[in-house]
């Protein structure tokens, strides 16, 4: 069976630490609390995205209207990547460059929405009522917007990027999935190129009201997300979520990654900022203990031994938090492990591909010569993934 090595040749970025890779490293290094809006959706901090000149990536008017803001984040940062990449203007390799996504469900109307609910409570007939308005105040257009694969469908069409594409959904897990089939897929011979990744708008009133309900979220104030939960309790008194101690801040991010393989990049010249080695994942039946077992027996099985640095996609959930660093410390005695939440907060999907893209980053800027990045989510599936240098 084939087996060949899958190297990182693009990354693209975008968070509230900024845009590209330099702002990220740059943020990495600093000890600074990230840009946190703590007023907007008060109780609820929340990490917003920088400011982007959007005409850089997207340039028609049109299709920037007609994308919902999340959608707007991943062809800007899948426009970074192919920049990175040096094959922006290569119609040749974007015609063969295959895609995967990771995705949520999209962005909702909150005014529909709002009228719905309102109508709702003195309506005679309350399913009459709720199929008439369903039919006639949703668009077409806005439905189609709300599509988890409409963001593939929009860097096709923004960037030429032609090839196939997959668009996974499962919250956390989906990010890590996206980046083990990409992986899978060049290693074994079945395609040379492919561009992962996955973007989250966090500054939605939605998610808040969804979070908020399961006892995820953190207020009133960011803390770092090792420190959170010590005393503090958002969850249903009557009895919260595996976990519920602390909570996360969600951010508005997108990542990345232009994967190839290692000859394929060699053929056309193309600088390798790193090598992306194996990817595992497991859905365990949360129970105490159980997460710190997978997360040990994943580490095993990408066989990381002594990494540099483990950037670790916790939520900011205490319990979670610190059974994640009991499995990464009982399998890598001593690691360094650092927080993706502190830099962007949690960023749903794309945390995984945003913690593969900054390991890039980093063996690329030799910080590091190797990197585990981990992933568990907030309600189930757990992740390990294993970035060395080139």
């Amino acid at each position: 069976m084939m087996a060949r090595d899958v190297v990182v040749t693009g990354i693209g970025l975008v968070s509230c630490a900024g845009e590209g890779i330099a702002a990220h490293l740059a943020a990495f290094a600093s000890a600074e609390t990230p840009r946190t809006d703590a007023t907007t959706f008060a109780p609820y901090p929340v990490h917003p995205v920088a400011p982007l000149a959007l005409d850089t990536q997207i340039p028609k008017k049109s299709d920037q209207r007609q994308m919902e803001p999340w959608q707007r984040l991943g062809v800007y940062a899948a426009g970074l990547a192919l920049d990175s990449a040096g094959v922006k203007d290569d119609a040749g390799f974007k015609a063969a460059l295959q895609l995967i996504v990771a995705a949520g469900g999209g962005e909702r109307d909150y005014a529909v929405d709002g009228a719905i609910l309102s109508g709702l409570r003195g309506a005679a007939e309350p399913g009459a009522f709720l199929n008439e308005r369903l039919l006639n105040d949703l668009r077409p257009t806005l439905f189609l917007a709300q599509l988890s694969n409409l963001l593939a469908g929009n860097i096709s069409i923004v960037h030429g990027v032609t090839g196939a594409s997959r668009t996974f959904m499962g919250e956390e897990s989906s990010g890590v999935d996206a980046l083990r089939i990409g992986h899978a897929r060049i290693t074994s011979g079945q395609i040379d190129t492919i561009l992962v990744g996955s973007s989250y708008n966090a500054e939605r009133p939605d998610v808040m009201v969804v979070h908020e309900m399961g006892g995820f979220l953190l207020k009133p104030a960011y803390r770092p997300v090792f420190e959170r939960g010590q005393d503090e309790h958002h969850a249903d008194p009557q009895g919260g979520p595996p976990g519920s101690l602390g909570g996360f801040v969600l951010g508005s991010a997108a990542a990345f990654l232009v994967l190839e393989a290692a000859e394929h990049a060699r053929a056309r010249g193309a600088r390798a900022f790193a090598r992306l080695m194996p990817v595992a994942n497991d859905r365990v039946a949360r129970a105490p203990g159980s997460v710190a077992a997978s997360l040990t027996r994943l580490i095993g099985e990408v066989g990381l031994e002594r990494p540099d640095l483990v950037l670790s996609g916790a939520t900011g959930l205490a319990d979670l938090a610190a059974e994640e660093r009991a499995g990464i410390q009982a399998a890598l005695p001593g690691a360094d492990i650092r927080a993706t939440g502190d830099l962007v907060g949690h960023p749903m999907e794309t945390a995984a591909p945003f913690g593969t893209a900054l390991a890039a980053a980093l063996c690329a800027a030799g910080t590091a010569r190797e990197v585990a990045i981990t992933s568990v989510g907030h309600r189930r599936g757990e992740g390990v993934i294993r970035v060395g240098a080139a």
